[in-house]
């Protein structure tokens, strides 16, 4: 009798192993030219503690913690990691697919009633109930919601986007969404919050370049790379959302490696488009400035 072998599981165990947000593009692209996360959160739950690992992105959180910390910054897409050393090199912002699927949205807003001076008078508010009742006169019409519920439906984003991707996002993620910029506003003053700018206008501020050259630099999957650092080796874990598009074995594996990597005391700091668990005490995603994520999970990394 002839014995078949079982074939090894080739696929990926995350979504961020293509290197790109779509089902259609080639691989290893620029997939973001900022981060659309408020470091301010990692600077707080790191403050005091020394070496810290984070998720590279577009740099923006290594750069911010490169002035007090010792910080590794990792990243899967070479594409990505480049343009994140770049940065923090001093070079220049560039455009992401992130960014130019955000500028696609907001090329749709006057089909709403959204002229962009309405949103500017809007943006420059610095009073959190005279944003409410603004937003909810002039911004949060019967023509937005249905356009943007339109805009964010299954369909359409599975045409654009890579389906592993989309496996975290809420049912109904329009009204979801709509929910958090609302709770956003209502905390946040917009005229100090560069994040609602960026994410309403796409205007960043970013004309003076930045540096931080004392990061380290690593190209690898997060969970391999912490798997074979020294243990006890970092103090705090920016993990931004990379269990967006995972799956639970890559979540029992990444958990043991931030274990063993970490230090007594250490914090992780992770999030996502999810909506949070039943129970989640250290979610922090209404301090978010960015207002688009449904967890930013601050905990122990001993517990994570």
């Amino acid at each position: 009798m002839r014995r078949h072998s079982r074939r090894p599981d080739l696929r990926p165990e995350t979504a961020w192993n293509s290197g790109r947000l779509s089902w259609w593009s080639r691989r290893h692209r620029l997939l973001f030219g900022r981060m659309h996360e408020d470091a301010q959160i990692e600077q707080t739950a790191f403050r005091g503690k020394g070496r810290v690992f984070c998720i590279a992105s577009a740099g923006d959180t290594a750069m911010l913690l490169a002035g007090e910390h010792e910080v590794v910054a990792c990243d899967i897409n070479p594409t990505q990691l480049a343009y994140a050393q770049r940065r923090a090199n001093g070079g220049v912002a560039e455009t992401g697919d992130a960014e130019r699927a955000m500028s696609v949205l907001r090329s749709f807003m006057p089909l709403v009633g959204w002229r962009k001076s309405l949103v500017r008078a809007f943006l420059d508010l610095s009073d959190v109930d005279q944003q409410m009742v603004f937003w909810r006169e002039h911004l949060d019409t019967r023509r937005f919601r249905a356009g943007f519920d339109t805009l964010m439906c299954g369909p359409i984003l599975h045409a654009v986007y890579a389906p592993r991707f989309l496996s975290s996002l809420p049912s109904k993620f329009g009204a979801v969404l709509r929910k958090r910029l609302e709770r956003g506003f209502a905390r946040h003053p917009n005229a100090a919050n560069p994040y609602a700018r960026a994410l309403l206008l796409g205007e960043t501020g970013e004309d003076r370049r930045q540096s931080a050259p004392g990061i380290r630099f690593v190209s690898a999957d997060a969970a391999s790379w912490l798997e074979s650092c020294p243990a006890r080796f970092f103090d705090g874990f920016a993990l931004s959302n990379i269990l967006d598009g995972a799956g639970q074995a890559y979540l029992s594996r990444l958990s043991q490696a931030v274990r063993h990597a970490a230090t007594d005391g250490a914090v992780v700091v992770l999030r996502s488009f999810a909506e949070p668990p039943p129970g989640l005490s250290g979610n922090h995603a209404e301090c978010d400035r960015a207002m688009l994520w449904g967890v930013v999970d601050v905990r122990s990394a001993q517990t994570f």
